[in-house]
């Protein structure tokens, strides 16, 4: 029961996540190099694990405040399932043993993961408590998968695939501010202080600008020359309109049908959504690979 409660405790239906640290190793036209695909695969579990024992941290730092959440109160260390001494016993072995094999994978690797759990600690301890800072750690925290992805098989990294990610991830934290607040109402402030930081005015107006943002910058993206003559095709602008939709879908998700507080799970139940990013990723796939 114990161990269940541990693999709970480290949300694994969030290491969805992770799936960004495989960007460089796609866009780099490398998906069907054996080598650098099972390195990625290998970083990408070490960052499932590393990620893991930072929600572990972060539940010992939040166990009062989860049980004031409709959702969270029933978390292993928030219903009392697990106790704070296993939690605090597992957080290390973890994390030690992440770090030690990402040392192994790569030095460069294991500077990017070092630097991504000090982060996640920090944001636990501290930093979720500071406005607009506490979004931006959490973008931060998908940029730094991003170009772990590309430390790890050794392959440059495009701006354009750092400044989307980012935009991206901010737009998603932003969205889960909103969705928290508004499905809390009066008892946000008492589940999380930050939230009182925030109002839903004032993010939508964040919202807005990121979207646009997002946008812009995807389509600029298709169509810079670094771009075309990097992949050889000028049809990867023919992508956009399904991020255009992913991105209004998430929008009327939101605001319609007040989601947004799991987009990992909003992704796999949303199947509108689903089908956006299943076609943005076949039609992506075969314009770099094939050159359709």
């Amino acid at each position: 029961m114990v161990f269940i409660e541990i693999v709970k405790s480290l949300r694994p239906q969030q290491w969805m996540k992770n799936l960004f640290i495989f960007a460089p190793l796609i866009f780099s036209q490398n998906m069907l190099n054996l080598s650098l695909l099972l390195k990625t695969s290998a970083a990408f579990g070490l960052f499932c694990l590393i990620s893991g024992s930072c929600y572990i941290f972060n539940d010992l730092q939040d166990i009062e405040e989860d049980k004031l959440h409709p959702l969270k109160a029933v978390r292993p260390l928030a219903s009392g399932r697990l106790t704070k001494k296993i939690a605090v016993v597992f957080f290390i072995a973890i994390s030690l043993s992440s770090i030690i094999l990402a040392f192994i994978l790569g030095r460069y690797f294991f500077y990017v993961l070092l630097a991504y759990f000090f982060m996640q600690v920090a944001y636990s301890v501290r930093l979720k408590h500071v406005v607009i800072l506490d979004v931006f750690i959490i973008a931060a925290g998908f940029s730094l998968r991003v170009i772990a992805g590309g430390l790890v098989i050794d392959v440059y990294i495009s701006p354009w695939l750092l400044i989307c990610t980012l935009l991206l991830a901010l737009f998603l934290a932003l969205s889960k501010r909103r969705h928290e607040i508004v499905i809390l109402d009066k008892e946000a402030e008492n589940h999380r202080p930050i939230l009182g930081e925030y109002s839903p005015y004032l993010l939508d107006q964040m919202i807005a600008v990121v979207t646009a943002s997002i946008v812009v910058s995807y389509c600029l993206y298709t169509i810079s020359a670094e771009t075309v003559k990097k992949f050889g095709t000028k049809n990867l602008v023919y992508t956009v309109p399904f991020v255009l939709y992913g991105i209004f879908r998430y929008l009327y998700l939101i605001h319609q049908k007040a989601e947004g507080g799991s987009p990992e799970v909003l992704i796999i139940k949303d199947k509108p959504l689903l089908i956006a990013i299943f076609l943005w990723i076949v039609s992506t796939s075969l314009i770099i690979y094939l050159k359709i």
